[in-house]
């Protein structure tokens, strides 16, 4: 059993503290734990498949709102990369849940630096806030607040230029974000589009392509270089 020291150190670094200790107990037990304990002990598994759903309810309402210029395919995008094991797992390390997992002998060696285990770990720690608190949302802010960063990662990798600029100059302050086709060129089956990326009446950068839509991507990304945003 992990002692309630330990328990009190996790509970400090994520901010909540357990009514029900036994649920916290049960989030970090490892499957290989239970079935070498001689005495029946539930393992993690079940609460893993209650947080892998509520992971994914969670970071598709804050990603909705957070977010609302974001296309379908770019939501779809950010939450892949949240809710993946690799994401998963980083986030379990920055409070070492590996430190606090109980393995059985044959798991206890590498089971707390596998990615695998600790991405089951980290929802099954969530579904058990979820339960203890309630449903009352504190689970949601609690998931949000440990992968903050990682959305912010996101947000920056996945959204194209046209959404990274709105979402930019709405930060700025109150300009107006306007693309304004400049001149079309070439013959019908080649046309060659160029498009200007304006804030109020300010050409912030100007881009050429096939389609309207590429040149305005274009155009959103040189706007993008001139305020030196975070370009892949």
């Amino acid at each position: 059993m992990t002692n309630a020291k330990d328990l009190a150190e996790l509970e400090a670094k994520l901010g909540y503290t357990f009514q029900n200790k036994e649920l916290l107990q049960t989030a970090l037990t490892h499957s290989s734990y239970a079935n070498e304990s001689k005495v029946k002990v539930s393992s993690n598994e079940r609460l893993e498949f209650l947080g892998d759903a509520v992971l994914q309810i969670y970071i598709s309402d804050h990603l909705y709102h957070t977010y609302p210029d974001c296309a379908e395919g770019e939501l779809t995008k950010m939450r892949q990369f949240l809710v993946c094991e690799k994401t998963l797992a980083e986030a379990a390390q920055a409070i070492f849940l590996g430190s606090y997992i109980r393995f059985g002998k044959g798991e206890g060696k590498d089971g707390p630096n596998k990615p695998s285990v600790l991405a089951d770990a980290f929802e099954a720690l969530l579904a058990a806030v979820y339960l203890d608190s309630q449903k009352d949302g504190t689970a949601r802010e609690l998931l949000i607040r440990l992968l903050l960063d990682k959305i912010k990662q996101a947000a920056s990798a996945h959204m194209d230029y046209k959404t990274r600029l709105q979402q930019f100059v709405q930060q700025a302050g109150n300009e107006q974000l306007s693309y304004v086709t400049v001149s079309e060129s070439g013959p019908p089956h080649a046309r060659i589009f160029t498009v200007e990326a304006k804030i109020d009446s300010n050409t912030m950068g100007c881009g050429t392509g096939h389609t309207k839509r590429e040149a305005e991507q274009n155009a959103a990304r040189e706007a993008l270089r001139w305020f030196k945003a975070n370009l892949d």
